[in-house]
């Protein structure tokens, strides 16, 4: 049956000069209906049509089919509108706009090559980190030096307090009676003052064993003295020993050689310090690291106290001496 239906599209194409005018102008309109406007754009379907069988795909066309091709390939195409046809004009604008893309693409790319790009674990921009929140309260400041400046000034160690555990029971008055530059008076004070000259210094002796010397100009000196109180105590009959020798407090002094402003100081670190003329000439200013106290006067003078070691004297004095020269009087 296919063989036959294929065979006769050959006659059916030569019978088509022989249909009546009337079949040939109906057959032309329907295919004029049946093709796309030239002012508008084809209608695209998006509807999917089911998948043809293939007995679908293999069918012969029908007669009324063949006649329509026929019909479609005798009458003249639609000449091309200027929508189907690209303009000149058109063209050679969408090939500089691509040009003009590629380069800027090519600076951008010079650009990232010259500028260096954020790693992945850092932020993209730089204000994201203008909203973190701080967790818990904000610990005490640290005063701000305006820039390192090499002082060549050494503070000198001026006193060293220390303290010895004798480890016995002493009875003041018998000390006071048979030693030699001692002092007792238990109304004003509750311990044993004695002195010696070598190194000079004074020594705090109490009935429970405790001892403070002070008065000594470095650390050697100050064990030193401790040692030899210690040993007149001993040889007073008592069982002193010799222990828990610590350095409790360090006092050093240098001059800055300039005059300083305080007001302009204590305004503008109050924080840290205070002024108070009518009571005391000084400006007290207490840093946080390292935890020493300083007495500042007007004339350029500075105390530094409250250290358990030397380098923490020299180290307070270089951090408050650029904070000294910018409110140098002039």
């Amino acid at each position: 049956m296919e063989q036959n239906s294929y065979s006769n599209i050959p006659s059916i194409a030569g019978s088509q000069n022989e249909l009546d005018p009337e079949a040939q102008h109906l057959a032309f309109l329907q295919s004029q209906l049946a093709q796309p406007s030239p002012m508008q754009p084809p209608h695209h379907d998006n509807t999917v049509q089911p998948p043809s069988t293939p007995s679908q795909q293999h069918s012969p066309p029908s007669k009324q089919q063949q006649n329509n091709d026929n019909q479609n390939a005798s009458s003249p195409s639609p000449s091309p509108t200027s929508t189907d046809v690209p303009n000149e004009t058109n063209v050679q604008s969408e090939k500089s706009k691509q040009n003009n893309q590629n380069n800027n693409q090519n600076n951008n790319n010079n650009n990232n090559n010259t500028v260096s790009t954020p790693a992945k674990d850092e932020p993209a921009t730089p204000s994201s980190n203008l909203f973190q929140s701080y967790p818990g309260p904000m610990t005490p400041r640290t005063p701000i030096t305006p820039m390192s400046v090499d002082s060549q000034i050494v503070p000198q160690l001026q006193n060293i307090v220390s303290t010895v555990d004798l480890g016995c029971k002493l009875d003041l008055k018998r000390i006071a009676l048979h030693a030699r530059n001692a002092e007792y008076n238990p109304k004003r004070f509750a311990a044993v003052i004695m002195r010696i000259r070598e190194p000079r210094t004074t020594a705090l002796i109490f009935s429970s064993g405790k001892m403070v010397c002070t008065g000594a100009k470095s650390e050697d000196m100050s064990r030193l003295a401790a040692r030899k109180y210690a040993r007149i105590v001993q040889k007073l009959g008592f069982e002193a020993k010799f222990s828990e020798f610590k350095i409790q407090n360090m006092v050093g002094s240098c001059d800055v050689r300039f005059p300083i402003r305080l007001e302009g100081l204590v305004l503008t670190h109050s924080q840290f310090s205070s002024y108070e003329p009518e009571l005391f000439p000084g400006l007290i200013y207490r840093m946080v690291k390292p935890r020493i106290v300083l007495l500042i006067f007007v004339s350029g003078k500075v105390v530094l106290t409250g250290a358990k070691e030397r380098n923490e004297i020299y180290q307070a004095f270089e951090n408050i001496y650029p904070i000294l020269r910018s409110f140098r009087k002039q």
